[in-house]
């Protein structure tokens, strides 16, 4: 977790320079990308906490209101940062609490898409929201359009909210996460959407095709909305947390060129794979162009993927079940063999739910400090823990 979001003119300079994103957990918001900085260690872990770990531990309600007004998020996210600077002194996850704007970050949790093709949202005051399973027929993917943004309902709110940030803050920080193709089909058809590539992909591409045009069109909208503001956003990123639900052959021939077709429309492009093994899919990813941000589980063969992705920062989402359940030895050894064969890299170490002990993200901070300092020699009685 860091502070840094949507950047000015001279951050997001630096950052062209390589393209590289790197991996960007607000409070309360799920994972996305940011511009790399060109600060970033070699072995960077990037801590995130789910809804109900704020919600148990200082009462955080996440219900719509969290979602749809910037002050009261802005108050709550303050409150957050505040509590994680309390609990983990040493890490300093809540950066300067008193220096925190209202921003974009975890409106709607990963559901913006879903709500512009009409998928109800439910709201939880201990979690991210939910798409409603109200989804849509064959007929109506087969009529199905991108919808006009102008007139979105969804999109007017979030303008709306835009407008407050600007006039109390001045800088429209943040990032709405636009998901990706796949998963938001997903959202909107349900689980038929998973036959239909393989009986009906005529009805999947039409449908693929609308959301991909959204996605491309939401973000140039945002990001307009923001430049004004004085906040240039000039990448995009896909979540495909369901690739694994498909080949590597039908993700190649079904998905990919609308993954391509995003990446080609923005100045810089990660691709989100989630935790799941990447072999299958890393030389299609490798393909993709402009490819700054690849992230990955920890079954891939990361030397291969740091062979592949040369240019890309790249990135490993450690599990919350691993960070719970594998001793702290196990741990070290996962994260020295990280560092040996996809750094410079990021750890994800996100979704860290209300059970996991505060001891245990503390050494987890400690250990990934420890395979750094290995690495530039240093003795591990010299290294500053605190």
């Amino acid at each position: 977790m860091n502070d840094n979001k949507a950047g000015t003119e001279e951050e997001h300079r630096k950052a062209s320079l390589s393209g590289q994103l790197r991996s960007y957990i607000a409070p309360g918001a799920p994972a996305t990308r940011t511009p790399c900085d060109g600060t970033e260690p070699e072995l960077r872990v990037e801590f995130g906490f789910t809804p109900r770990w704020y919600h148990d531990r200082i009462g955080v309600d996440f219900s719509e209101r969290w979602h749809l007004d910037p002050i009261y998020r802005h108050e709550c996210v303050v409150s957050m940062r505040r509590e994680l600077n309390r609990r983990f002194p040493a890490l300093r996850l809540g950066g300067d609490p008193d220096a925190a704007r209202a921003t974009l970050d975890g409106v709607h949790g990963a559901l913006t898409v879903a709500m512009l093709y009409g998928i109800p949202a439910e709201y939880y005051p201990d979690n991210w929201p939910a798409a409603k399973h109200a989804y849509l027929s064959e007929k109506q993917i087969a009529a199905i359009t991108p919808p006009s943004l102008s007139n979105a309902p969804v999109m007017a709110q979030l303008m709306e909210q835009m407008d407050v940030i600007e006039r109390r803050f001045g800088r429209i920080e943040g990032y709405i996460n636009w998901q990706g193709v796949l998963n938001n089909a997903y959202r909107i058809r349900g689980p038929e959407i998973l036959s239909d590539v393989l009986v009906n992909p005529e009805l999947a591409h039409q449908l693929f095709d609308a959301v991909t045009q959204t996605m491309i069109d939401g973000m140039r909208l945002v990001y307009e909305r923001q430049r004004a503001s004085g906040v240039l956003v000039r990448h995009a990123t896909v979540s495909n947390c369901l690739v694994n639900m498909v080949s590597p052959e039908i993700y190649r021939e079904r998905l990919l060129p609308f993954d391509r077709r995003i990446a080609a429309a923005f100045d810089h492009f990660g691709i989100h794979n989630c935790a799941w093994n990447v072999d299958p899919y890393i030389d299609d990813y490798a393909g993709v162009q402009p490819l700054g941000y690849i992230d990955m589980g920890l079954e891939s063969d990361l030397a291969r993927a740091r062979r592949l992705c040369p240019g890309a920062r790249r990135a490993v989402m450690y599990t919350p079940t691993d960070l719970n359940n594998k001793s702290l030895d196990a741990i070290r050894e996962d994260l020295l063999r990280i560092r040996r064969d996809l750094a410079p890299c990021d750890v994800v170490m996100a979704d860290i739910d209300a059970e996991t002990p505060d001891e245990r993200v503390l050494a987890f901070g400690r250990l990934a400090r420890e395979g750094t300092v290995l690495a530039s020699g240093m003795p591990i009685s010299q290294m500053p823990l605190d």
